[in-house]
C-alpha cells in the first residue's frame, strides 16, 4: 500500500481542537491501531493543539494550525501540529512541570508544561521545533510487540 499524506489548516481556536481529534482518530482506526493507542494518539494532538491555541497567537484574533498525518501503512503514522505564532523555550516549560518538592517556592510555581511531556509519554517519538513558529512531531509505530522485540534477545545458554 502506497503512503498517503493528509493535511488540514484549521483555526487556531478551542472550538477546532476537537476537529483535530477526530481526524486523527479516523485515520489511525482506518490503519487498525488499537482502541488504547487510538485514545493516546488523540490525546497527544489534542495537547499539541492546544498549546497552539493557548500561547502561539496571544492576543491576535486570526492564527491557524496546520495539522499533517503521515500515514506509512502496516508500520507508523506521523502527525504534524505546525502554528506559526509565539516560540516557547522548551527545556523552561520541562523544568517548571518537574515533580514539587519541600524546597520549592509555592509563589514561583507556574501553570503548563504537562501537555509537552504528556505527548511524549503517550507517543514513541516526539520532536518541536522553534523555528516561524512551533512544530510539533509525533510518531506512533504499529504493532510495538515488546514480548516479540525482547524474545529474539533471550539467552541461548541452557539452563542447568
Amino acid at each position: 500500500m502506497k503512503n498517503e499524506q493528509l493535511e488540514m489548516t484549521l483555526p487556531a481556536k478551542p472550538e477546532y481542537v476537537a476537529i483535530a481529534r477526530l481526524t486523527v482518530s479516523g485515520v489511525a482506526n482506518r490503519m487498525g491501531y488499537t482502541y488504547d493507542d487510538i485514545e493516546d494518539i488523540k490525546i497527544a494532538v489534542s495537547e499539541a493543539c492546544a498549546n497552539a491555541v493557548q500561547h502561539a497567537y496571544e492576543g491576535e484574533q486570526d492564527g491557524s494550525m496546520a495539522l499533517t498525518c503521515n500515514v506509512y501503512p502496516d508500520d507508523r503514522l506521523e502527525i504534524i501540529v505546525k502554528d506559526n505564532g509565539v516560540t516557547f523555550d522548551k527545556d523552561s516549560v520541562k523544568r517548571q512541570s518537574e515533580p514539587i518538592t519541600e524546597s520549592h517556592d509555592l509563589d514561583s510555581l507556574h501553570e503548563g508544561g504537562l501537555g509537552i511531556l504528556m505527548i511524549e509519554a503517550l507517543m514513541d517519538q516526539v520532536t518541536i521545533e522553534k523555528t516561524n513558529g512551533v512544530t510539533v512531531h509525533m510518531t506512533k509505530y504499529m504493532n510495538r510487540d515488546e514480548v516479540g522485540q525482547s524474545a529474539s534477545k533471550v539467552s541461548t545458554t541452557p539452563s542447568q
